[in-house]
Parts: C-alpha cells; sequence; structure tokens
C-alpha cells in the first residue's frame, strides 16, 4: 500500500493524471527538485495565505521565485495579507507546513497559481507529507483546481 493521504484520496476523485513521487525528506526546494528529477521552477510551492479572519487563499509558487505581495494584494482586492502562524495553517488547511496541498485541504479555500505556471508543462506539486509529490501536467491541474491564473510572484 502506498501514501494514503487526503490529498492522495482527494487527487485520485479528481481524475487528474499523475505520478506519484516519494523521496527523502528535502532540505530546501533545490534538493527537492534534484531528488525528482526536475528543474527547480516546476516545483510549486503551496503557500497558505490569510485574506482575514477565517478567510485563506492557496497561492502555487513556483521553485524559484517568492510571492510579490503587492502584486498579490492587487489581485485579490485587499489592502491586507498575512502568513498565518503554523498552528493556524494546520488548523486552516489539516497539513503541517511543509506538507500544505490544495488537495484534500480540510476547507477548499480558493487557488491563485503564478502566471508562470500555466506554460511549465509537468510539474511537481505536494501530497500532503513532506517528501511526497504528485507529477501533473500544469494546465490539467489548473483546470482541475478552477485556479486563477495571476503575475503574483517575483524572483525569490
Amino acid at each position: 500500500m502506498g501514501l494514503d493521504t487526503p490529498a492522495v484520496r482527494s487527487l485520485e476523485e479528481s481524475g487528474l493524471e499523475h505520478r506519484m513521487i516519494q523521496t527523502d525528506v528535502p532540505s530546501s526546494p533545490e534538493e527537492s527538485a534534484r531528488l525528482q528529477g526536475i528543474d527547480l521552477g516546476r516545483l510549486l510551492r503551496t503557500i497558505v495565505v490569510r485574506r482575514g479572519g477565517n478567510d485563506y487563499v492557496f497561492v502555487l509558487v513556483p521553485g524559484g521565485r517568492q510571492i510579490d505581495w503587492p502584486k498579490l494584494r492587487a489581485v485579490l482586492g485587499t489592502r491586507r495579507l498575512a502568513l498565518p502562524d503554523k498552528d493556524e495553517a494546520k488548523e486552516a488547511t489539516g497539513y503541517d507546513r511543509g506538507a500544505i496541498t490544495p488537495f484534500g485541504s480540510a476547507t477548499p479555500w480558493p487557488v491563485v497559481a503564478d502566471a508562470a505556471v500555466a506554460s511549465a508543462g509537468v510539474v511537481a506539486i505536494g501530497a500532503g507529507a513532506r517528501g511526497a509529490n504528485f507529477h501533473v501536467d500544469a494546465a490539467e491541474l489548473l483546470r482541475v483546481l478552477d485556479a486563477q491564473v495571476a503575475d503574483v510572484t517575483k524572483p525569490g
């Protein structure tokens, strides 16, 4: 039996074609990309961002990039955003920091994907456990997640 997380069950129910990759727990995004045999820019980090009281959004950020806060605030039409602490993030998503993914989240928060994701080809996104990722087609991923695509990052 393989990995069984809410993310695995959710992705399988979605019908999204994927390949599960499990590695040792990496110490950095660069190491994760290397262990998975992909370019850093194809490794997606899922960042949970608080818009207000009990109101969150997932932001898909390609490896080597970081959130551009003014751009994200403009896209979301808000003046204030915050990163929740690890306990609040776990409560909002059901996942520990480092394993957060939109798939199987405790609450299905909206997803914003950086514009670079749309043309990335095959990308890696978390499978709900450290060292576990799904490799999926980026365009299909965005469709299944009903993601809003916008320029929300800058080189990191």
